[in-house]
């Protein structure tokens, strides 16, 4: 196989033809950069924190679907990913992984030479996204693991900015765990009588016969801690728009998921996107106005 091939091969492996786990990593983290910078965050520390989500993101697709080389082969949505399918190896892969990370730790050290708590935090979010995809062997809500991991970008946020996290850091992080159950519980729902076959956990299973009553329970719990962020902020008015269009924008998700068919729930799952963008534009429409 020739080397454009091989890079192929290695691009559908990290999932860069498909961007949308790039933007649901992306939005929380600008929510980060944009609260904790005070509306004008410093833009070196932006673009780190955009390009390491990128590696971040490739590596934890490439380690998923090494965990998943076993199981993979017999979902329909996943049996031609490249290590279903047999065409990128086990230590490959794992090459490949390892050399991302590095290169998103090397990335964030220069910010992190003087600030421990960031270094910290970088290590601990490396550790998250290499253990998520195990956590579906085990964990009931393992969608509820991949929104630490996928949030952890804004408590690095805050220690970037102001070298410690708030408590309202938190609380953003809590909000994205929330949001991160919601949207990935969507994705469950598609693949839910493959995983039920093969045994693994997901969110839409555990919930059952409530999983569209729970997905819409996880946007409320979303939008008010959300909201509750605004207020301990102080936040101009345009932030609270930006949450009505969110809400706006979950309630089309129920329109799509309440008949729990598998192309209107996907569907609904990459929509998010713009609940995201949602967000952030009313972070940023705050802070033109204050």
């Amino acid at each position: 196989m020739n080397l454009l091939a091989r890079l192929a091969l290695y691009e559908k492996l990290m999932r860069l033809d498909k961007p949308i786990g790039i933007l649901l990593l992306v939005w929380p983290t600008l929510w980060a950069l944009w609260l904790s910078g005070g509306g004008r965050p410093d833009w070196l520390v932006v673009w780190v924190f955009m390009l390491g989500s990128v590696l971040m993101r490739s590596a934890g697709c490439v380690i998923n679907d090494y965990a998943d080389r076993d199981f993979d082969p017999h979902v329909a949505r996943t049996k031609d990913r490249p290590m279903a399918a047999g065409k990128v190896g086990t230590r490959e892969a794992l090459l490949l992984a390892a050399g991302l990370s590095l290169l998103a730790l090397l990335l964030i050290l220069p910010l992190a030479l003087d600030n421990l708590l960031l270094l910290e935090l970088a290590v601990v979010a490396l550790f998250l996204a290499a253990s998520y995809p195990f956590t579906k062997r085990f964990f009931a809500i393992p969608q509820a693991y991949l929104g630490i991991a996928f949030g952890f970008g804004i408590p690095m946020a805050y220690a970037a900015h102001l070298g410690n996290v708030p408590a309202v850091g938190w609380w953003l992080l809590l909000a994205n765990i929330f949001w991160a159950v919601a949207y990935d519980t969507e994705y469950a729902m598609v693949d839910r009588p493959d995983d039920l076959k093969i045994g693994i956990k997901t969110s839409a299973i555990t919930f059952g016969r409530y999983d569209v009553a729970a997905v819409m329970f996880c946007y409320a719990a979303t939008l008010g801690l959300l909201a509750y962020v605004g207020d301990a902020l102080r936040l101009a008015w345009p932030y609270y728009a930006g949450l009505a269009v969110a809400a706006g924008i979950a309630g089309y998700h129920w329109t799509l998921i309440r008949g729990r068919e598998g192309g209107p729930c996907f569907k609904a799952f990459l929509h998010n996107n713009w609940f995201g963008a949602a967000v952030f534009a009313g972070i940023v429409g705050a802070g033109l106005v204050s």
